[in-house]
C-alpha cells in the first residue's frame, strides 16, 4: 500500500526544535516561560458556575453546528464588534478551538483545481504553522508571502504575479499579526478583498487577536467586505475565546461567512467535526455575550505594551505592538539570542525563524526574537528586563 508523502519532508514543528535548541543547556536562573502564546491572566470566575447550572448536558450528544444560544451569541458579538449582521443559523458556526476552522475552510472551500491548475494558497511569512498544513492536505502550493518591515509586517498580497493570482483559492491573513502585533488596516482589507473578488478566491481572515489592542479597534475583513458591497462569501473569519476572554482550553471559537460557505464547512463538519460539550456551549455562550471582562483584559495588555515601550524603546529597530501580545525583536541570530537568553538569564523565548519558511533563500523571521507577554505584569516586567540587559545592554 502506497501512503501519501506530502508531510513526510516537513521542516519540525517549532516547539521540538525549540526544545532540542535550549533543553541540552542548564537555564541561568528561575525559568521565565515567554514562548507559548498561552494567557494567563484570570477569566471569568462565573465561567464555571455556567458550566456547573448545564451539567446535565454533559448526558447529550451537543448539536454539530452548536446550541442556539451560542449560535445568536457570536452573532450578537459580530454585529456589536464590526457592524455586521449575520444569521445565527446559516451563517455562523461554532468552532472545537480555531485551528479546527482555520484547517477544515481549505478543506471545504478551496476546489482541487483551479483554471486546469494546481491550486495555490496563499499565505503570510511567517505564519501559523496550520495554514501550511491545510494547503498541503489538499495538495495544494502553500505561497509563503513574506511579512517583514518593509511591508508593514503584512504580507502584499497585491504584489504577486498574475500566474500565481489565476490559480489562487484562498489566502490566510492575521490580523492583528502574530508574531509582530501589526494590524491590518480598512485600507489593506479593501485592497485585498477586491484582489480576491478580480482573482475569484476567498479570504480566510485569522482574527483570533482582534479584541487585545491599544488605541482604535482592529478593523474587521467582514466589516470590510460589507462596506465596498463584495460577495457575502468572499471573505471568511475566524475567532477565539483563548485570547480575547483567556480561556484557551475552553476551545471555543467561531467561523462566519456567507450562507453558503457555512453550509460546506457544517457539511465537512457532520463527518469530521468534534462539537463543544453543551455545558461549555452554554458556558462560551455566556463569555462571547460579555465585554466587560474584555475591557479589563485588555488593559492589562496595554499596562504591558507600555512597560516594554519603557524598557525597550531605545533598542534599535525595536517597534511598539500594535495589537496581540507578543514581542517581535529584532537579533542578530535568533537561535544564538534563544540560547544566550536562556543560559544567562533564564529566560525561555522562541527564534523567529521557527514560525517561518524560506523564500528566495532567506527566512523573513531569522534576526527576530518572538517573547510572549502573557505572564502577569510583575513576571512580564522581569523577563523583559532580563531581556533588554542580556540582549541590548545601555
Amino acid at each position: 500500500m502506497m501512503y501519501p508523502e506530502r508531510f513526510s519532508n516537513l521542516p519540525a514543528h517549532a516547539w521540538p526544535r525549540l526544545r532540542d535548541l535550549l533543553d541540552v543547556y542548564e537555564g541561568g536562573g528561575p525559568a521565565i516561560h515567554m514562548t507559548i502564546g498561552e494567557p494567563k491572566h484570570a477569566f471569568p470566575a462565573w465561567v464555571t458556575d455556567v458550566i456547573t447550572e448545564h451539567a446535565a448536558g454533559f448526558n447529550s450528544y451537543p448539536p454539530n453546528d452548536a446550541a442556539p444560544e451560542l449560535r445568536q451569541a457570536v452573532a450578537s458579538f459580530v454585529h456589536r464588534r464590526y457592524g455586521v449582521a449575520v444569521d445565527a443559523d446559516t451563517q455562523v458556526m461554532a468552532l472545537n478551538g480555531t485551528r479546527e476552522g482555520l484547517y477544515n475552510a481549505a478543506m471545504a472551500l478551496c476546489p482541487e483545481t483551479k483554471n486546469g491548475e494546481k491550486p495555490a494558497i496563499l499565505m503570510p511569512n511567517p505564519f501559523y504553522q496550520v495554514y501550511m498544513i491545510a494547503a498541503l492536505s489538499i495538495t495544494a502550493d502553500p505561497i509563503m508571502v513574506p511579512a517583514t518591515a518593509q511591508t508593514n509586517h503584512l504580507p502584499d498580497f497585491t504584489g504577486l504575479a498574475p500566474e500565481v493570482l489565476n490559480r489562487t483559492t484562498a489566502a490566510y491573513i492575521c490580523s492583528p499579526a502574530n508574531p509582530q502585533g501589526a494590524v491590518a488596516t480598512a485600507e489593506y482589507w479593501r485592497a485585498l478583498i477586491g484582489l480576491a473578488e478580480q482573482y475569484d478566491f476567498k479570504v480566510f481572515a485569522d482574527e483570533c487577536y482582534s479584541e487585545i489592542y491599544r488605541g482604535a479597534p482592529p478593523a474587521g475583513a467582514l466589516q470590510v467586505a460589507q462596506d465596498m458591497g463584495a460577495d457575502p462569501d468572499r471573505v471568511v473569519i475566524f475567532h477565539s475565546l483563548s485570547k480575547r476572554s483567556n480561556l484557551p482550553g475552553l476551545r471555543s471559537g467561531f467561523v462566519a461567512s456567507g450562507a453558503r460557505n457555512i453550509a460546506e464547512i457544517k457539511q465537512l463538519r457532520n463527518y469530521a467535526g468534534a462539537p463543544l460539550p453543551l455545558p461549555l456551549q452554554m458556558a462560551a455562550a455566556a463569555v462571547w455575550n460579555d465585554e466587560v471582562h474584555v475591557t479589563e483584559n485588555r488593559a492589562l495588555y496595554v499596562e504591558k505594551y507600555e512597560i516594554a515601550d519603557r524598557l525597550l524603546g531605545n533598542v534599535p529597530g525595536y517597534a511598539s505592538p500594535e495589537a496581540g501580545f507578543f514581542l517581535w525583536l529584532p537579533v542578530e541570530n535568533d537561535e544564538d539570542a534563544a540560547v544566550r537568553l536562556w543560559c544567562e538569564a533564564g529566560v525561555r523565548v522562541l527564534p523567529g525563524g521557527y514560525l517561518a519558511q524560506d523564500y528566495n533563500g532567506v527566512n523573513p523571521g531569522q534576526g527576530y526574537i518572538r517573547a510572549a507577554m502573557v505572564a502577569p505584569k510583575a513576571d512580564t516586567e522581569r523577563g523583559i528586563e532580563l531581556i533588554r540587559d542580556c540582549l541590548y545592554p545601555r
